[in-house]
Formats: C-alpha cells, structure tokens, sequence
C-alpha cells in the first residue's frame, strides 16, 4: 500500500516538473522573483535591528534563522501543499470532485499532490542559505541533537501547515467560496517570520497563547530556531510532536465528515 502511494506520489512530481519545464523561462522567471520578494521581506528585520541589538531575548543572527524557517516553510508551503488544495475549492465549486472520489485512491492524497510548483524550490535553498549566514553571524554551529531536533520539527511543521491549510479548505464544503479565508491564512501566516516572544507584550500575551496553541506559527519557526540553538526545552518538543498529530488526526475527521456534505454536479 505504502510502495502504490509513493509511486503515484513520484507520478503527480513528475507531472508537475515536466509542465514546469515546458515554459523554461517562466520557470527560472518565477524563481528569480521568488528569490526577490524572499530578500525584500528581510528589510524589516535590519530596520528593527538597525535600533537595537537584541528584541525579546533574541539578537539579530538569532532572528535571521526564524526568518529561515519562515522562508523554507513558505517554499513548501506555495510550491507543494497551496497549489493542490486550492483546486479542490475549484473542483467543489464546479461539482466535479466526482472524478476523483471515483478513483481507486484516497481522495485527499489525490487532492494533496494534484499540483506542485518546482519553483518555489528557491525559497528552501535560501532558508539554507539564511542558516548558514545567521550561524556565520553567531560565530559558532548547531549541535547533532540540535539538528536533529530541527529536523524532526521540520516534519511536525510540515505536517502542522498541511493540517491548517486542509481545515481551511475543508470550509469550502459548506460556504463554497473561501478566497477570504485563504488570504487570512496567508496574511496571517506572516507573522510566524518574528520570533513569538515578540507578541508577549501585546494584549497582555494573547497574540502569544494563539500563534502557540490556535494557531501554531510559534511550533512553525520558533520552535525549530530555538531546537538550533540548542535552547528548547525537551518537553516543548514533544509537545510539539503531540500537537501535530492531534492537528493532523483533527483535519483528517473533518476532511472526512466535509465529504459527507459535498453536492455533485449531477446531484
């Protein structure tokens, strides 16, 4: 079962490398703007620093590698989870979802790897690139237990935007249109590129309780900095792994009961 899905995981990827490289100036087009618009959105972090050495506990070099994570994540999360789930509103919205609820395969891993957008490669080479720099900066390197728990947090957090993103789409089953609600999870999204301490002083930390356990941007970047540094505590971590799963398990009941209401379109 495992070696199927992983064969029709490796067909949709090749698909989707060989529509990329169809338009091979788009595709170095987009990744050089990628690669832009991933620069540009540093400019806060030297005019924030460029007053101060330190924010909140954490020095410039030390926010540079949740700007790093904040980068990977966007790779991943605009080039291979965004573009498969936002055909599913598409295909609700038409009613032809029928087509792939028919076929002899999970629907959501359908849906999940319909699309991908190699381009956004870019943005995971200069979360490494932003790694090596901050550290460059600090003067020293990571330890092998804290690699290997940015690693692991690498997964949780992976596995953390594909469950949020799910719930989001999951919404299209009953409302239909949820552009509004994709473009909050977007622009909410953006601020996982702070280290959370930062939001402790607004609204007496509440920004902090939600971006931790509403909204786990903190399990996203955060977490994953401080595992680099060496400075998480162990429980965090495996909180962080609980809090994925039950994310994940949640997302999956509610994919599963969302089906349940959808209306073809010869219903």
């Amino acid at each position: 079962m495992v070696r199927r899905y992983l064969r029709l995981l490796g067909i949709q990827l090749k698909a989707s490398g060989l529509l990329a490289v169809q338009y091979r100036a788009d595709f170095f087009t987009e990744g050089l703007t990628s690669l832009f618009w991933t620069f540009t959105a540093l400019a806060p972090l030297f005019v924030v620093y460029g007053e101060r050495p330190v924010v909140e506990g954490w020095s410039f070099g030390e926010a540079l590698l949740v700007v790093g994570w904040f980068t990977l994540l966007q790779g991943i999360l605009e080039g291979a989870i965004n573009p498969s789930l936002t055909g599913v509103v598409e295909h609700i919205r038409k009613g032809t979802l029928d087509f792939v609820l028919l076929k002899p395969a999970d629907a959501q891993f359908l849906v999940s790897t319909q699309r991908f957008l190699p381009w956004r490669a870019f943005n995971v080479l200069t979360g490494l690139g932003l790694f090596v720099y901050a550290f460059s900066r600090l003067g020293r390197w990571p330890s092998v237990p804290g690699l290997l728990s940015s690693v692991l947090l690498l997964g949780t957090s992976t596995l953390l935007l594909y469950s949020l993103w799910i719930l989001t789409v999951s919404a299209a089953f009953y409302v239909v249109r949820v552009d509004n609600l994709t473009y909050l999870f977007t622009s909410i999204f953006d601020f996982a590129r702070w280290p959370s301490s930062v939001f402790k002083g607004v609204a007496k930390g509440a920004l902090t309780l939600v971006f931790t356990y509403v909204i786990p941007l903190a399990l996203m970047t955060t977490f994953p900095a401080e595992a680099m540094l060496g400075r998480l505590p162990l429980h965090a971590l495996a909180g962080a792994v609980v809090g994925a799963v039950v994310f994940a398990w949640l997302a999956r009941r509610v994919w599963l009961h969302s089906i349940g209401h959808y209306t073809s379109a010869s219903s």
